[in-house]
């Protein structure tokens, strides 16, 4: 059983990974295009929008895709009912969405977004046909067919995509690129699957399933709108062209922060759910997943704060060198992302959805009041600071629920990460201190030098020092491989 159990997560890890990191790279490659084709404007007008989008889009979902996985064996009866209320929900989120269109319009004092929500809200609808079966997929580990029509729908979109910026069309290129996302999947998934729902709607799975599912879904409604409160307040008070600077920093930050995360993220729910009655295999599985994205994040981070301002010219020309700043606060904030959702994941698995509850209103209304308290004091940068802290107080939070349902203590999580945070910021300060000593050369021949010192610092301190989460990375990637080699 366990040793089936870690093929799975080996083989969803490896898979997840190429559907990951493949589709980042066509959405790098697109987005540096993209930059250049469109302007910051056409990036503040989805940016504006996001907020209702997922807000509306958790009550489509309503916490019960994380209340099936969660679930050792769903029917048929509960898959079907979710579907139908899935589908319901989505048909009510657009009719509001629609109906209010014109008064977000008036809000963000841009009439433009009426007709772009009204048009990009069908998101909604082709999406709830599709959620069921990606639960299914990910609570079976059949993690190859996702990364295959993930990276589909990527290359695709994105073709259509630009091509139309191309051709002028602005906004509505991004609006057709979101439309896209979500169309092929579904499409895709009904094709492939072969699951079809029953016509029945079982109170008797709704009550079941709305136990657990219930407070995730009100976790998910808080967490989004702390997630997104920031865009709705420069959308509100700072022009388009600002909210488009913040999305293309956010977009670029979350590439790297989120990337392994949430690799891991999607394999670990599942699996975590397995062990959810093994509480030592449990700590176990979270320290290595822990450690894992730690040893990667970390130094990627730190890397991307020292080489900024020539990455953001190299890659999106100086149109968007006001995104800089922006860009090198949330890459602080990223470091602790990328940690957050291993521990959220694991108090997800064995089922303390009440209790995360609770913990999210104490953590997101803090952060709101951070976030808020920022922008008024300080502006803009204020506001991404209030970000920042409010991501390290997320981490802490969940980090301190594992240490109290799981019993993986937080002095101990502390102790096990804290040589790979060491020898990052050492890395960091040895890169970022030569620049001082060289004489006054091109950006980019000094961020190549400091890229190459980064590097060497820290892969020499991981083997001189035999650091843990060197030894945990090096281990799994010919795991990985091996396990690639032999699905063809």
């Amino acid at each position: 059983m366990a040793d089936n159990l870690k093929q799975k997560a080996a083989s969803g890890v490896a898979w997840t990974s190429i559907q990951k990191f493949a589709g980042m790279g066509v959405s790098f490659i697109a987005g540096i295009i993209l930059a250049r084709l469109l302007t910051p404007e056409d990036y503040g007008c989805i940016g504006m929008l996001s907020i209702f989008m997922v807000l509306a889009g958790a009550f489509v979902d309503g916490g019960f895709g994380s209340a099936l996985i969660q679930k050792k064996r769903p029917t048929q009866e509960d898959y079907s009912t979710i579907f139908f209320f899935n589908l319901g929900m989505s048909l009510l989120m657009y009719v509001i969405l629609f109906v209010c269109a014109p008064a977000i319009a008036r809000f963000y004092k841009m009439p433009i977004l009426s007709s772009v929500l009204r048009v990009q809200g069908l998101v909604l609808i082709i999406n709830a046909f599709s959620l069921i079966q990606s639960n299914q997929l990910r609570k079976q580990f059949k993690f190859k067919k996702i990364a295959i029509v993930t990276l589909i729908t990527s290359i695709v979109s994105f073709s259509v995509t630009i091509i139309m910026a191309y051709k002028g069309f602005g906004v509505w290129s991004l609006v057709v690129m979101n439309l896209l996302t979500v169309f092929i999947p579904t499409v895709a998934y009904w094709v492939t699957n072969k699951w079809f729902p029953l016509w029945v709607f079982s109170k008797t799975s709704f009550k079941e399933l709305f136990g657990f599912g219930f407070y995730m879904f009100l976790t998910t409604i808080i967490t989004r709108i702390c997630n997104n409160i920031q865009g709705l307040l420069i959308g509100r008070f700072y022009t388009p062209a600002t909210m488009g600077y913040y999305s293309k920093a956010k977009h670029t930050e979350e590439m790297a922060s989120t990337s392994l995360s949430n690799v891991i993220d999607q394999v670990a729910y599942p699996l975590y759910a397995e062990y959810q009655n093994d509480k030592p295999m449990l700590i176990n599985v979270i320290k290595k997943l822990t450690l894992s994205i730690a040893y990667v994040t970390f130094p990627m981070m730190l890397l991307l704060i020292l080489l900024a301002k020539p990455l953001f010219i190299l890659l999106y020309s100086e149109r968007w060198l006001d995104s800089v700043p922006y860009f090198q606060i949330l890459c602080v904030a990223g470091i602790a992302i990328c940690l957050q959702g291993v521990n959220y994941q694991a108090i997800a698995a064995i089922g303390k959805s009440k209790a995360m509850f609770s913990w999210t209103l104490v953590k997101r209304a803090i952060g709101l009041a951070l976030i808020v308290g920022g922008l008024a004091a300080f502006g803009i940068k204020g506001l991404l600071v209030g970000m920042v802290m409010q991501s390290w107080l997320i981490y802490l939070i969940n980090a301190y629920q594992v240490h109290k349902f799981i019993g993986y203590k937080l002095s101990v999580q502390f102790l096990d990460l804290l040589p790979t945070m060491v020898l990052s910021i050492v890395s960091w300060a040895v890169a970022f201190g030569l620049a001082f000593l060289l004489p006054q050369w091109n950006m980019y021949v000094i961020a190549v030098i400091r890229l190459l010192v980064f590097v060497v610092v820290y892969l020499g301190g991981s083997m001189l020092f035999k650091v843990e989460s060197f030894r945990l990375v090096k281990e799994t990637i010919p795991m990985f491989v091996a396990k690639l080699n032999r699905k063809k």
